[in-house]
């Protein structure tokens, strides 16, 4: 994530207009005095979303300090402190919520991610994000999939060509569609295929695809697939086979992914930290 980006920062402007619409009404009961306060956690988890507090607090008033007391992928206890915060109390006040949001859902994200990186640390096999974000929050959310230890699958449509079922079904079929690709997108670009059957993930190997995705396979047909996958790719002598053939699983339950870190497979996808994670809870206590 680009914290220079001027999408980013457009996009934290609208959060700051969301909220303060006109002006915080409570300001008026305050004397603009310079306060102090901090973050504490109220639960274990993994930080996320720190940079992103500074910034909105910058666009919210520059006078305001922060300290942050751990960086973005940091493991946290209960009760310990996050980050400490000087400034005119109307300005603290006013990027509490929008700062506290962001960073208790953020945090959510990552220390799901975190939990099921640990499932897979006795391997070489890492855990990738997907397309199943919330809307206009994608790259944060895959930031946070990131600091939790994952990493990133493809961000937009425009990252790689993924054929999946509607795809194949759609089209003249695996091997004629990876041919139409590899004409038309621009050679930096990654070709990959969801395959539902062994037959499928053959053909994609045999046309030329740079990854396959064996999705919702048993273990016991992932586990006799691969090797299959894997000689294919190094005595096709054809010189579209990818050499280095990227093999993915996706649609297997998150608490059973220790169950494939030995079927030589590369990349596990989920979406479970985007659609499944609680936000992790921290407060806002003004000393």
């Amino acid at each position: 994530m680009d914290l220079r980006s001027p999408k980013l920062h457009k996009i934290l402007e609208t959060w700051i207009a969301e909220d303060l619409g006109d002006g915080d009404l409570t300001r008026f009961v305050l004397n603009n005095r310079n306060a102090s306060a901090h973050w504490i956690a109220k639960e274990d988890g993994t930080f996320c979303g720190g940079e992103l507090v500074k910034l909105i607090f910058e666009k919210i008033d520059p006078q305001v300090n922060i300290q942050l007391l751990l960086k973005d992928g940091q493991k946290f206890k209960k009760n310990q402190r996050l980050l400490e915060l000087q400034g005119p109390s109307t300005s603290l006040v006013a990027g509490e919520r929008v700062t506290l949001n962001v960073a208790m859902h953020l945090s959510g994200i990552a220390t799901s991610t975190a939990l099921l990186v640990t499932k897979l640390s006795e391997s070489n096999v890492q855990l990738a994000d997907t397309r199943k974000t919330t809307p206009g929050l994608r790259i944060f959310e895959k930031y946070a999939f990131h600091c939790g230890g994952g990493i990133n699958h493809r961000l937009g449509l425009d990252d790689a060509a993924m054929l999946k079922e509607n795809h194949i079904e759609w089209s003249k079929g695996i091997r004629e569609s990876i041919k139409i690709l590899k004409r038309t997108i621009p050679w930096t670009k990654k070709i990959i295929v969801e395959a539902e059957t062994p037959s499928q993930a053959k053909e994609a190997v045999e046309a030329g695809a740079d990854g396959v995705l064996l999705d919702e396979m048993s273990i016991h047909t992932i586990e006799k697939l691969v090797p299959e996958l894997r000689q294919l790719s190094k005595t096709s002598k054809s010189k579209y086979v990818s050499q280095n053939i990227v093999i993915e699983v996706s649609g297997i339950n998150p608490n059973n992914l220790s169950n494939y870190i030995f079927t030589g497979i590369d990349l596990i996808s989920t979406s479970a930290p985007m659609t499944k994670s609680k936000w992790i809870d921290f407060s806002m206590r003004f000393d």
